[in-house]
C-alpha cells in the first residue's frame, strides 16, 4: 500500500502519503519496523521482472546516484557525506532490465541503497574488493543472473565507474554479457595500453550524427564519428586486486571517436569493452546502441528525484527512515517510467507487470466508461495488456486522445485520479 500511493501520488512526503495524521503516523511506524529492511525492499524491486524478461534479451543497465538531503550542523540526520564531502545524503545503486529489441522498460532487477557511516582510513587498494563500495557493480552483476535466469540473453551495461577488473574476471553463465565505458588504460597482454591499442585499430565505418545543443550560446551541431574495433586482452591491476584472479581477460573493444571536431567544443569519444563477439561493423554499431539505452536509468533517476517524486525535499528525520524511503522511492519511479514507455504498445507486456488483479479488475470495469463515440477515442491496445491500462490512466489524467502523447505529468494525474477511484471500487465491493 505505501508503495501504491507513492506512485499514484507522485510524493514522498508521509503527510500526504498517510492521507491524514493517523495514516502519517502509521508510514512512520512502517519506516521504523525492524522487519522492514532496505535488503528486503531492494530485494522486492525484481518480483515482476524476472518474468517480464522471459525470452527477451535484456539490458541490465545500473548506476548509482547521490541524494543530497537539506542538513545543519545540529541536524545532519544520522546522513553521511556524499559528492565531495560537503553535503550529506545517501547513495542509491539501482540496475533496471530494458528489452535490448523494443526499449521497453521491464523493471527493476537490484542494487543497493546506503549512507556512509563515515570516512575510511585504509585506502581502497589495501582493503579486499569485497569491502569496498566499488563491489556493488559485481554484487549487482551477480544478482541480475539469478534474476534474469529466464531471459534468452543478458548484457550487463555500465558506465566508467563499472570498470572494475573482478567484474570482467568473474564467472559468468551462458548467455551472459557484459558492456562498460572503459575508464582504465589497462595494460595488455601483448604489451602497450588500452587507449593506444583503440587509436590503431583501422577505421571501418562512419556515421554523421546529430548533436543537441548543451546549454545556452552551444548551438546543436552535426557530428562525423569513425568506428573502430578488435580484441584486446587485458591485464590483472598489479595493485589492489585479489592475485587469485585470472591473470588476463579477452574482451572486444569499440572506440567511437569524432573526426574533425571544430576547435570551440570538446570532441565526442566513446571507449567501450564487452564480452560481446564482434565480426563486422554493423555488430559493432549494435552494440553502441545498447549503451546509448544507459539514458534509461539516467531518467529514473530524474524521476525519483527532481522530476517527479522530489526525494531530495524529504523531512524524514533519520538516515535509516530515508535509506528505506528512497528505496522505495527507486521502485515507485520505475513504476511510473514502465507506465509512460508503455503507452504506444510497441512491446506487449501485460498489466501485471505493474497493477495487482485487484487494479486489473477495476481498470476493466472503468476503461469503457471512459471511451468516446469516435475510433480514435477507443482503447486501442489489448484488454490486458500494460499500454490497455496506461491508457486508461492517461485518460483519467485529461488527454483527449487526439493532440500529442500522454507524458509524465499526464500519468500522474490519472494515477491519482485511478487510485481514489480504486479505493472507492473496493469499498463498494466490501459494502456488498
Amino acid at each position: 500500500m505505501f508503495l501504491e500511493r507513492m506512485v499514484a501520488l507522485k510524493t514522498v512526503c508521509l503527510r500526504r502519503l498517510g492521507g491524514d495524521r493517523d495514516g502519517e503516523l502509521r508510514c512512520g511506524r512502517f519506516l521504523d519496523n525492524d522487519k522492514v529492511t532496505v535488503e528486503r525492499i531492494v530485494e522486492s524491486w525484481s518480483d515482476l521482472t524476472g518474468p517480464a524478461a522471459a525470452g527477451r534479451h535484456v539490458l541490465a543497465i545500473q548506476d548509482t546516484t547521490e541524494v543530497v538531503f537539506p542538513t545543519t550542523a545540529d541536524r545532519r540526520r544520522g546522513l553521511g557525506q556524499v559528492k565531495k564531502g560537503n553535503v550529506h545524503g545517501l547513495s542509491v545503486h539501482a540496475m533496471i532490465g530494458v528489452d535490448a529489441d523494443t526499449g521497453a522498460c521491464l523493471g527493476l532487477i537490484g542494487g543497493e541503497v546506503w549512507s556512509r557511516a563515515g570516512a575510511v582510513a585504509i585506502p581502497a587498494r589495501k582493503r579486499a574488493f569485497a569491502d569496498r563500495e566499488s563491489a556493488r557493480w559485481l554484487r549487482t552483476a551477480k544478482r541480475a543472473e539469478t534474476v534474469l535466469a529466464s531471459a534468452a540473453m543478458a548484457t550487463v551495461v555500465d558506465d566508467r565507474e563499472g570498470d572494475v577488473y573482478p567484474k570482467w574476471a568473474a564467472a559468468r553463465r551462458a548467455g551472459f554479457h557484459l558492456l562498460s565505458r572503459a575508464q582504465a588504460d589497462r595494460r595488455l597482454a601483448e604489451g602497450g595500453r588500452l587507449f593506444a591499442a583503440a587509436a590503431a585499430f583501422p577505421e571501418v565505418a562512419t556515421v554523421a550524427l546529430q548533436v543537441p545543443s548543451r546549454g545556452p550560446g552551444q548551438a546543436g551541431r552535426t557530428a562525423r564519428l569513425g568506428l573502430r574495433h578488435g580484441e584486446v586482452e587485458i591485464c590483472r591491476p598489479v595493485h589492489g586486486c585479489d592475485p587469485g584472479l585470472a591473470k588476463t581477460v579477452k574482451l572486444r573493444l569499440i572506440e567511437v571517436r569524432e573526426i574533425d571536431p571544430p576547435d570551440t567544443v570538446e570532441p565526442l569519444l566513446w571507449r567501450l569493452l564487452t564480452t560481446h563477439e564482434i565480426d563486422t561493423p554493423a555488430d559493432a554499431w549494435r552494440i553502441v546502441g545498447w549503451y546509448k539505452a544507459r539514458w534509461t536509468i539516467e531518467q529514473l533517476f530524474r524521476v525519483m528525484k527532481t522530476q517527479g517524486l522530489r526525494l531530495e525535499d524529504s523531512q524524514v528525520a533519520t538516515a535509516e527512515r530515508l535509506v528505506k524511503l528512497a528505496a522505495i522511492a527507486a521502485k515507485a519511479a520505475c513504476v511510473d517510467m514502465q507506465l509512460t514507455h508503455a503507452r504506444d504498445g510497441a512491446d506487449a507486456q501485460p498489466a501485471s507487470n505493474v497493477f495487482t488483479a485487484e487494479e486489473i479488475a477495476t481498470l476493466t470495469v472503468l476503461t469503457p466508461t471512459l471511451e468516446g463515440n469516435t475510433q480514435k477515442q477507443k482503447n486501442p491496445h489489448p484488454p490486458g495488456s500494460l499500454a490497455w491500462a496506461g491508457w486508461t490512466v492517461a485518460r483519467l489524467g485529461g488527454w483527449n486522445c487526439y493532440y500529442g502523447k500522454p507524458g509524465p505529468i499526464t500519468m500522474r494525474r490519472g494515477r491519482e485520479q485511478f487510485q481514489a477511484i480504486h479505493k472507492g471500487f473496493l469499498l463498494g465491493s466490501e459494502a456488498v
